[in-house]
């Protein structure tokens, strides 16, 4: 196609130096050797960084910890209007992502990066894929990087998504008009656990489900506010003691609002 050279953005380590160009006439940034990589397929490639250009996540990105590409899959349209899309086969309400137009998307996207699904999984969010929890965040994170298919209308034909084995994940039981703020989330949840990302790297540990538990309730100062104190066991400076406080906190919360989390421990 003319226009190959503009369907790919990357976001990722800016060179900064002194130069009479503007910045966006700059080259690309350079990938920093073993940063993880993830590319977006998307309708709407403006979308991103989005809010993963802000925060620790957007430092880790303008660092060269992880690099982010949206791949523009409006470039791989047929005819003059560069459609994506069509009716749905047996009738129904909606348009269908085309099988040959995500094909080719794909395969642009997968060239440079390992063929193994464990090294580098392509994942198309959708409300029937598998939930999305901590676990699976953690294994993607542990990928040299990964590739997100974001939908739109109705869905993708499912025939490109066999062919190229592909995971679909799900935020949750409900639907959005397409799969960009998921992206983002998931992309959130996994880049935080790349080494580097996070100042105290004991945040991931002690956080929600990182041992199947929602995570204790936080306070600071000031000690008394609007009536309402620290509990004193966390003012004690009894660590031990303050250990028990959180457990026993995580526990009574997990119990009570995530019973389901509660009966996968108790298994």
């Amino acid at each position: 196609m003319s226009d190959q050279t503009e369907q790919t953005k990357s976001h990722g380590r800016i060179s900064i130096r002194a130069s009479a160009k503007p910045r966006v006439l700059m080259e690309e940034p350079q990938l920093v050797k073993g940063a993880w990589v993830a590319k977006v397929i998307t309708l709407l490639p403006d979308a991103f960084p989005g809010t993963l250009g802000l925060s620790l996540i957007g430092k880790a990105l303008d660092f060269g910890i992880w690099r982010l590409e949206t791949i523009d899959l409006r470039t791989f349209g047929e005819g003059k209007h560069r459609n994506v899309d069509d009716t749905p086969a047996g009738g129904g309400a909606g348009m269908v992502l085309r099988a040959d137009v995500v094909n080719a998307a794909l395969r642009q996207t997968a060239e440079g990066t390992p063929p193994d699904r464990t090294r580098w999984p392509v994942i198309y969010l959708s409300p029937r894929g598998r939930p999305f929890d901590q676990a699976t965040a953690r294994r993607f994170a542990a990928c040299d990087g990964m590739t997100l298919l974001c939908g739109r209308f109705e869905g993708v034909d499912q025939r490109v998504l066999d062919l190229h084995q592909i995971e679909e994940v799900s935020l949750g039981d409900f639907v959005l008009t397409g799969g960009e703020i998921a992206a983002q989330a998931l992309l959130d949840a996994t880049v935080r656990l790349l080494p580097g990302v996070l100042g105290n790297a004991a945040s991931t540990v002690e956080e929600s489900f990182s041992d199947g538990l929602l995570e204790h309730s936080h306070y600071t100062r000031p000690a008394l506010w609007e009536g309402l104190e620290i509990p004193a066991v966390l003012q004690s400076g009894n660590h031990a003691d303050i250990a028990r406080w959180r457990r026993a906190e995580a526990e009574s919360l997990t119990r009570a609002r995530r019973p389901d989390l509660w009966e996968k421990r108790s298994k």
